[in-house]
């Protein structure tokens, strides 16, 4: 897909230099894109709520339990989803006991990888192709690499990701409504990129926003929006209030253009799409 057409104008000038692709999407349908949509980018983090969506299909599927001992002593699949297991960003040293600090960790994912394969008998990467990318009909996604950081994919994946975790069809509510609720509640810990936050809200291998700030959505964003974002410069957002979600991908890693840009983007995003603006929904 092109840039945006005259029919189809920009939700925002995006106040960044470099190639990017956006889009925006309700629960059915992809309501906007700018870029190129099936051009594939590095994921990095925002592998995480895709890895996480496959052990949660385990789950679903009784071949896991959410509270089943996986990584260090006395922590289960639920401190690894949640970065509560203990582990520092990366490396296996501990830092603090299970459920003790919210320290956001790779190494969790990478060992949440590991216990999935394990428990159900197939590689990662074979387990996500079979679930995830089949059920729900991803085109472009690559899902060889770390379930932590190495996925690759396009706009329009994330965007029907997006949709998957706006209305499951793979899990049931019930385990949905427990991946977007906040795990070990008031733990404080630091968000990368945005300092440190007294209550660092998560589900299960998902950031809930709540009263966080600074933060990577917008001002407008609800405190049940929830999501992921990542160092190569991508986000994935989902806001359960609105019925909305949206994805970025650019060339640039994350940095100071990202942190400026992305809450006026979200904030526009909402405004065009919201409720307010009378988009049926």
């Amino acid at each position: 897909m092109s840039a945006a057409s005259a029919e189809n104008p920009p939700v925002l000038p995006v106040d960044v230099d470099f190639e990017h692709a956006l889009g925006v999407s309700d629960r059915e349908t992809a309501l906007h894109v700018q870029g190129d949509d099936r051009r594939v980018w590095d994921l990095a983090s925002v592998s995480k709520p895709v890895a996480a969506l496959g052990v949660l299909i385990a789950v679903e599927r009784g071949l896991l339990d959410l509270d089943e001992p996986a990584g260090p002593p006395g922590a289960t699949v639920r401190h690894l989803l949640a970065h509560t297991a203990g582990y520092g960003f990366d490396g296996d040293e501990l830092l603090a006991a299970p459920g003790e600090r919210r320290n956001y960790s790779n190494t969790g994912f990478e060992v949440l990888g590991a216990h999935l394969e394990e428990a159900t008998g197939y590689e990662v990467a074979e387990w996500l192709e079979m679930t995830v990318v089949a059920g729900l009909d991803l085109a472009d996604v690559e899902v060889t690499g770390s379930p932590a950081a190495g996925f690759r994919g396009s706009i329009r994946d994330l965007l029907a990701v997006g949709r998957e975790l706006l209305a499951p069809t793979l899990i049931s509510p019930e385990l949905w409504h427990e991946a977007i609720s906040v795990q070990f509640p008031g733990l404080g810990g630091i968000l990368p990129g945005y300092g440190r936050q007294r209550s660092n809200d998560w589900g299960l291998g998902l950031e809930i926003r709540d009263g966080k700030d600074p933060h990577w959505t917008g001002s407008r964003s609800g405190p049940r929006t929830f999501g992921h974002f990542g160092q190569s410069g991508s986000f994935l957002w989902v806001d359960p209030d609105t019925q909305l979600t949206a994805a970025f991908l650019g060339e640039e890693p994350f940095g100071r253009k990202h942190v400026a840009a992305w809450p006026g983007l979200t904030d526009a995003i909402l405004d065009r799409f919201g409720p307010a603006a009378g988009t049926a929904r």
